[in-house]
């Protein structure tokens, strides 16, 4: 055997059949002449009673030289206890982050997760994680991989782009959990979210009677079917989410309840005040129909509320108020009435005492009245009066 260098290499024959020649020096190191003419690199090495090749690169791409000091370092690593040659099949046979995704949305989100969320995971993986992360191998993503695709969607939307960013956080925990990464690798973590502001919007008084003229308006005209006009209503009596009121059905109703045995935070018993109930008995129903507030179909259930919404707020002039804000001005009334925290929680179906406390700040006019109310009568018992009133007496 000779030593493998450029000269040598390229006088190698073609023959009609592949064969190796192995390189005089280092051992385990040589190339494999193709009979097309193609000459390869490579290491043989023996991993318990198994004789092993890892193939390093192709003659021309690779000098002589580059290819025997990786073959040194490869024979090295196998000295260590590495099997580069396993470890490259074992690579090539594992899953890609897409097929984590496919595995995700079957094994963990359509078990564990309502229905609203596995469609919103399966929008956010279709459109942002699939399309940057998809062909590569689980193992293979780093954080930076991550954090660029989390500052490419931030550009356009920045509150999306966390969403996405706390679902690739939940995947590749998920992926831990199911031995596919090693723990604490997840390439989510320690990436900073865009900054987002709570948007809260709250209908003044004034701003409730014109709401309540609009809808008025709409029954009598026409405009607005009785089931849009109800569901708007009973959103503003009950706090009640949008779909806890567009999925109500018929056996959910109860003279002073609603029980529902499903919602954003399980199964939920909410208030029903009488002004509710008669609403909802002046509703017409559909024979086999199970819900209350129907839609287009005989069968089904009002689907779209978002677009009768934006007709009826347009006309009562409160463009920027969101469907969502009509539960958002049910707890500011029920904060200024001095509905308790704790109870408020439970008519909002607030999972967490502190969601229902970021409503308190609306109390403060109502507390700083209060506490003026008892000082003034407690003054008032004591015979007090202020100290600018009392005259002041000149001592000669």
């Amino acid at each position: 055997m000779f030593k493998l260098t450029k000269r040598t290499v390229e006088s190698l024959v073609i023959e009609d059949k592949d064969y190796l020649t192995w390189d005089g020096e280092l051992r385990g190191f040589g190339v494999r002449v193709y009979p097309s003419g193609k000459k390869t690199y490579l290491v043989q090495y023996r991993v318990g009673k198994r004789t092993r090749r890892y193939t390093i690169g192709q003659h021309g791409a690779l000098t002589t030289e580059e290819a025997r000091k990786e073959a040194r370092k490869l024979l090295g690593d196998v000295a260590k206890g590495d099997d580069p040659s396993g470890d490259k099949q074992k690579r090539m046979r594992a899953p890609t982050v897409a097929a984590l995704c496919d595995r995700f949305m079957r094994d963990y989100a359509e078990r564990h997760c309502k229905p609203s969320t596995v469609r919103s995971y399966a929008m956010i993986i279709r459109h942002y994680i699939v399309p940057q992360l998809g062909p590569m191998l689980i193992e293979e993503v780093q954080r930076a991989d991550v954090a660029a695709m989390h500052l490419k969607l931030s550009d356009r939307a920045p509150y999306q782009a966390n969403r996405m960013l706390s679902l690739v956080s939940k995947i590749f925990n998920t992926a831990e959990d199911w031995g596919l990464r090693r723990e604490g690798s997840n390439p989510a973590t320690r990436i900073k979210k865009n900054r987002e502001e709570e948007k809260k919007r709250y209908l003044r008084n004034d701003e409730q009677l014109r709401l309540g003229e609009v809808l008025q308006e709409c029954l009598e005209d026409g405009s607005e079917t009785i089931h849009v006009v109800s569901a708007i209503m009973l959103l503003m009596l009950t706090g009640c989410r949008r779909n806890e009121i567009t999925t109500l059905k018929w056996d959910y109703v109860d003279y002073n309840r609603l029980e529902l045995p499903d919602s954003k935070t399980g199964k939920r018993r909410i208030p029903l005040p009488r002004e509710a109930y008669d609403i909802l008995m002046s509703l017409p129903r559909i024979p086999g129909n199970p819900y209350v507030i129907l839609g287009k179909t005989d069968d089904g259930h009002l689907t779209d509320l978002e677009r009768p919404w934006r007709r009826i707020r347009e006309k009562a002039g409160l463009e920027d108020v969101r469907i969502h804000d009509l539960r958002h001005t049910y707890a500011s009334v029920a904060v200024n009435n001095g509905i308790d925290p704790f109870m408020l929680k439970e008519i909002m179906g607030h999972k967490n005492l502190s969601t229902t406390l970021r409503y308190s700040h609306l109390a403060d006019d109502a507390v700083q009245r209060a506490a003026g109310s008892v000082a003034s009568r407690l003054a008032g018992a004591l015979g007090q009066r202020p100290p600018h009133a009392t005259p002041l007496r000149v001592v000669r």
